[in-house]
């Protein structure tokens, strides 16, 4: 999902993520929607002027939880998590 999305404008990205069927992809919107808004706060950006410069997943911490098994036994269960990093940047014209 990141890889469809890296390079591309902002507005690009965003119809891209909402016509993409992947569970990823709400979850993408929302962080590449809190970067552009950032940019506008903090820096004083204009939004039609941004493209996604970077974007990368990285894993996160993991979660080790026990599933109850057959004769008293238990097997372990990985609940992994991960960071999403959507970096924009402003086009030079």
């Amino acid at each position: 999902m990141i890889d469809l999305i890296r390079g591309r404008s902002v507005a690009e990205a965003l119809a891209i993520l909402q016509f993409t069927p992947r569970a990823g992809s709400p979850i993408i919107t929302k962080v590449l929607k809190s970067a552009v808004a950032n940019a506008e706060h903090n820096y004083d950006l204009e939004a039609q002027n941004l493209y996604v410069s970077d974007a990368f997943v990285n894993e996160g911490p993991t979660l080790k939880r026990f599933r109850p098994r057959a004769k008293g036994s238990a097997s372990a269960i990985n609940k992994r998590t991960s960071h999403i990093t959507v970096t924009v940047s402003e086009k030079e014209e």
